[in-house]
């Protein structure tokens, strides 16, 4: 294993994924995201912006017969990501699809997917500390296409019936609510301890349903007060578990 390179694992083992030593790194975001996303088997998922491979490899390994495209801007993720998939067996089931939202390759169809999962940029560039890592800046702060070019981007790759999972900063629940004007949405919080405030929320749109229509799901505590993972965390991000919203 190359000096600049991890070897790590989520969901208890049961996926291996590489990633840089430095710069951007994996926390439980995609591993979330991938939870969410209520795949059968043979559905077609899209997850834009997939990085390492992180959230169409937990999703993969808990759905069976799911095909995944994993498409990503930065070619040395695209790597990594390919890498994690073999060592995953998975390479019949997740293509990684190189290129940018705003220029989409053919091979990503309009319509085409069951299912679209992203996790974008939290950061809206000029606000915040700069990351010193260029890799670790492009996954963290937005760039030439800002949330609602992403959020346009998924509902296009949607089918009709089909969903958009998003995970997000719950400060920008807002501009994600501004697409309930197009399908129908359900809020999930993600509170870091019981009393705080949720810090991020995940979105689910089901791309037709009635426009306007919003439900606000009770979420779930992420930690203990000892920071330890609570019991329903935990099934989801070391058990597998699916997360239904």
């Amino acid at each position: 294993m190359r000096a600049n390179l991890t070897r790590d694992h989520l969901l208890g083992g049961r996926v291996v994924l590489f990633q840089p030593r430095r710069g951007y790194r994996v926390a439980i975001d995609p591993v979330l995201l991938a939870a969410c996303v209520p795949a059968g088997g043979g559905d077609r998922v899209l997850d834009v912006g997939a990085g390492t491979g992180a959230a169409a490899l937990c999703l993969a390994r808990r759905v069976q017969r799911c095909r995944v495209a994993a498409f990503e801007l930065q070619p040395r993720l695209a790597a990594l990501a390919r890498k994690s998939i073999a060592a995953n067996a998975l390479e019949g089931r997740i293509e990684v699809v190189e290129g940018d939202l705003s220029r989409p390759p053919p091979a990503l169809g309009r319509g085409a997917f069951d299912h679209v999962m992203a996790n974008p940029p939290h950061r809206v560039a000029g606000k915040g500390p700069a990351a010193r890592d260029s890799g670790k800046a492009a996954a963290l702060v937005e760039g030439e296409s800002r949330l609602d070019h992403w959020l346009d981007f998924c509902f296009r790759m949607a089918r009709s019936g089909g969903t958009i999972t998003v995970l997000h900063r719950a400060d920008r629940l807002a501009e994600l609510m501004s697409y309930s004007r197009m399908s129908g949405a359900v809020v999930f919080p993600l509170w870091s301890k019981a009393g705080e405030d949720a810090k991020r929320v995940i979105v689910q749109w089901l791309k037709g349903r009635a426009r306007g229509s919003l439900r606000l799901a009770a979420g779930m505590v992420l930690h203990e007060t000892n920071g330890a993972y609570t019991a329903s965390a935990e099934r989801v991000l070391r058990e597998g578990l699916a997360l239904e919203l």
